[in-house]
């Protein structure tokens, strides 16, 4: 008996590793899960890992170069901005809100795309004309000037970025998670779950639902990196969060100003956000490689 109580939790291991291997055979999941889930710890341990303040101003410090430049101050490794506030550790702080951002909003649009899309691809009939047009009503709208527009309406704040990415984004879920059912729900398997006698609920949740989230985890992932890039162009125009805060996209705005005597301020985190937004799209197209059965063939 104890032989059999032992073995189970190393069965159960066993088979939690057995899934795990096609993730880790792919690299663009292993190297870009590996730099986002850094970035992550790095985003919530930031109040320990960052070497200062970074609102913190000192004049007698500003526009000091990066280390390995003339002029460099030591503890300011990536140099400081006109104001002489710390521009890694501002990299840093900004790398809570970029992800903050990113996690929630891209979750919420795919949430309310995943289930129209899923209701409109397995009911069809009326439920699939009005969330299709519906769809075609909110693409025709451009989405950048329409995420401005929102937050304008509503408030700069992060709640208002996040509600605005929600609201424009949710039509890509639809779409594709349309598409995909459409074309899950005329496979063999569900008509073999129609003949038992399953009811039709059972099929989309229970049958339908598990061979479309390969899709809904590789879309979810891109739409991070977009959700990444609206909240940079948000606060590069001042329709994000104060303009204190230390943001990607603020960062970028107050170091085009200053480019010509500290390209630091701008290079720096034009450089984390085009790392951070490379390797979510890269993560996307791993993870439909390695948990899609029809790709891995």
């Amino acid at each position: 008996m104890a032989d059999v109580a032992v073995s189970a939790p190393v069965t159960v291991v066993n088979r939690r590793f057995r899934s795990l291997r096609p993730l880790l055979r792919e690299p663009r999941v292993v190297w870009a899960g590996g730099f986002l889930i850094a970035l992550a710890l790095v985003a919530i341990f930031a109040p320990w890992i960052a070497p200062k303040d970074p609102l913190e101003q000192d004049l007698m410090m500003a526009s000091l170069p990066p280390i390995g430049f003339e002029g460099y101050e030591p503890g300011y490794y990536l140099g400081t901005d006109d104001l002489g506030r710390d521009v890694l550790s501002r990299i840093i702080f900004g790398a809570r809100i970029a992800l903050t951002v990113s996690l929630v909003a891209a979750s919420l649009a795919g949430l309310i795309g995943s289930l129209l899309g899923l209701a409109s691809g397995w009911y069809r009939g009326w439920t699939d004309r009005i969330v299709s047009r519906l769809v075609d009503i909110w693409m025709s709208f451009p989405p950048v000037l329409l995420s401005v527009l929102l937050v304008a309406v509503m408030g700069a704040g992060l709640h208002s970025v996040i509600i605005a990415i929600a609201i424009i984004d949710w039509t890509r879920f639809s779409r594709v998670v349309r598409a995909e059912t459409l074309a899950q729900s005329s496979l063999d398997y569900v008509t073999a779950a129609e003949a038992i006698g399953f009811s039709r609920r059972h099929i989309l949740w229970r049958e339908i639902l598990p061979n479309v989230a390969p899709v809904i985890i590789a879309l979810l992932s891109l739409e991070m990196g977009i959700a990444v890039i609206v909240e940079a162009i948000l606060s590069f125009v001042g329709l994000s969060i104060s303009s204190d805060a230390p943001t990607w996209g603020g960062m970028v705005a107050q170091g085009r100003q200053v480019l010509h005597e500290s390209w630091w301020v701008l290079v720096f985190p034009l450089v984390t956000l085009f790392a951070t937004v490379l390797a979510f799209n890269l993560l996307g197209n791993g993870l439909r490689n390695a948990l899609d059965p029809v790709m891995r063939r």
